[in-house]
């Protein structure tokens, strides 16, 4: 037997999708890639800067633009560039290890995962 909580009252709990959940996997799997690239392919003083920095700085424009709640609110197309250049930034961090498959397969799924929210939010 399943109970519900009755709803408080002035709480405003958001309803999370599975599309959402792809989306953060997604996210986080953007910044590990980012991580593993700036570390393997970068010489030694080199790889710690790029290997932290170019995930803050994804994480950052996330955050500024991306984000459910987004700093700067963008037109959704806008909006949908930026997350394509994010993604086509890690396919080709991918590339450049040496690794297409991953890096394609990544930008399979993360393409379409955007498609579908674009969708959604246009709806």
């Amino acid at each position: 037997m399943t109970q519900e909580t009755p709803a408080e009252p002035g709480v405003n709990r958001p309803n999370v999708t599975p599309l959402d959940i792809i989306r953060v996997v997604v996210l986080l799997a953007a910044l590990a890639s980012l991580a593993i690239w700036g570390l393997a392919t970068w010489d030694m003083p080199w790889n710690i800067v790029v290997g932290i920095g170019a995930p803050v700085v994804v994480l950052l424009v996330w955050a500024l633009f991306l984000s459910p709640r987004p700093v700067v609110h963008l037109h959704p197309f806008l909006r949908a560039a930026v997350e394509l250049l994010l993604y086509v930034g890690v396919t080709i961090a991918w590339w450049s290890m040496g690794e297409a498959v991953i890096g394609s397969v990544f930008a399979v799924i993360a393409i379409a995962a955007g498609v579908i929210a674009g969708r959604r939010t246009l709806a």
